[in-house]
């Protein structure tokens, strides 16, 4: 077993470490950081790896091959409803993709850097074969991470890559971010019409956010008395979720809108607006984040 790898209960975990940060991977729970700590504080929401069940639980995990819902679980493809598993409890959607429920592979291992791979081919989750993969790697006090997926079907396919971490929300933690518009959501957690917005600044406290915003720079950061955090991403949306019932805020970059494959579907011509990606066999592309992480800049 390589170093900074360990068995715990049968759960496959990756330490990764350096001298600000400590990551934790489960390769065997959708290739989920369990953990981020700088310092032995905790930079995501702080979960117990040896008591969770799905990443849905975790600290992160990704999102391919796409994000956020596509809804009432059926995607509609080139003329065709393809019924899609709903897979998050009773929830009529399905969301958030596949890779987060499966198990990855581990190709490289070392002590502050992972390479995990995830083969898919054709099932209830998703009806086209793809290969997905995912480096995590820490550099100085950032986390540093890039997202693929390279079509492996016999014909083109829609895809979307995106993240969903869970930060911390302590006291006086305040979101910064710009962007141009947001979508509204319905009771169904569709949504239904984007209005112009230039993001958000301000504090989390009292703060209901559940939005997909457009037009986003590419930065976001999360301020409070611990820590200034630094999100940055070449996707061109951002995913914010948040409630005062809940200890966290899940900023999460993504590629595309949500249930942009089925809005797609009713306006072809609007492809690119609503940020899909169309692969052709063998094609592929990649996204990456980083998190920088610095002390005490509240």
């Amino acid at each position: 077993m390589q170093d900074g790898q360990h068995e715990q209960l049968g759960h496959q975990s990756i330490e990764l470490k350096n001298e600000y940060l400590r990551c934790v991977v489960r390769a065997d729970l959708g290739g989920s950081i369990i953990s981020l700590e700088m310092n032995g504080r905790s930079v995501l929401r702080a979960v117990d790896s040896q008591k969770i069940s799905t990443a849905r639980q975790s600290g992160s995990f990704a999102l391919v091959p796409f994000s956020n819902r596509i809804g009432h679980a059926t995607l509609q493809w080139m003329g065709t409803d393809h019924p899609l598993i709903r897979n998050n409890a009773d929830e009529p959607h399905a969301i958030h993709g596949v890779g987060w429920q499966r198990p990855w592979n581990v190709l490289e291992q070392s002590d502050r850097f992972t390479l995990l791979s995830y083969e898919h081919r054709a099932d209830g989750g998703w009806p086209f074969d793809f290969d997905a993969s995912q480096a995590i790697q820490l550099k100085g006090c950032e986390l540093h991470q890039t997202l693929s997926i390279t079509n492996q079907d016999s014909k083109a396919t829609p895809v979307g890559l995106g993240w969903h971490p869970y930060f911390m929300k302590r006291k006086n933690t305040r979101i910064e971010f710009n962007a141009t518009s947001r979508w509204e959501m319905g009771e169904d957690k569709l949504p239904t019409h984007s209005t112009a917005s230039p993001g958000v600044n301000r504090a989390c406290d009292g703060l209901t956010i559940d939005h997909c915003f457009e037009g986003w720079t590419g930065l976001a950061k999360i301020l409070d008395e611990e820590f200034s955090i630094t999100v940055k991403s070449n996707l061109q949306r951002l995913v914010v979720y948040t409630h005062p019932g809940i200890d966290s805020i899940a900023v999460e970059p993504v590629s595309h809108v949500n249930n942009a494959l089925n809005l797609m579907a009713s306006t072809p011509d609007a492809q690119h607006a609503y940020g899909v990606t169309v692969l052709e066999p063998g094609e592929s592309i990649s996204a990456y984040m980083s998190t920088m992480i610095e002390e005490g800049t509240d």
